[in-house]
């Protein structure tokens, strides 16, 4: 995971459960000393994956843990 910090990201990989929720993105770093970098996290997306395909976002890390917010 990445130091504690605010991170501009792209969704660059999504997978779906059964169900048709998301149930993991992959997010690359746009911007900064970690530009480039992909992470992965896992959660429970209510959208397609199809559609957070190059969707941007930020990604806050705050005591190790992170809280990703989407845009749309």
């Amino acid at each position: 995971m990445l130091p504690d910090g605010t991170y501009d990201v792209f969704v660059v990989d999504a997978e779906e459960t059964g169900d048709g929720a998301t149930s993991s993105v992959e997010l690359t770093v746009l911007a900064g000393e970690h530009k480039g970098e992909v992470v992965r996290l896992g959660g429970r997306f209510e959208r397609d994956a199809l559609d957070l395909l190059g969707t941007p976002g930020t990604l806050v890390v705050a005591g190790g843990v992170p809280t990703l917010t989407l845009e749309g």
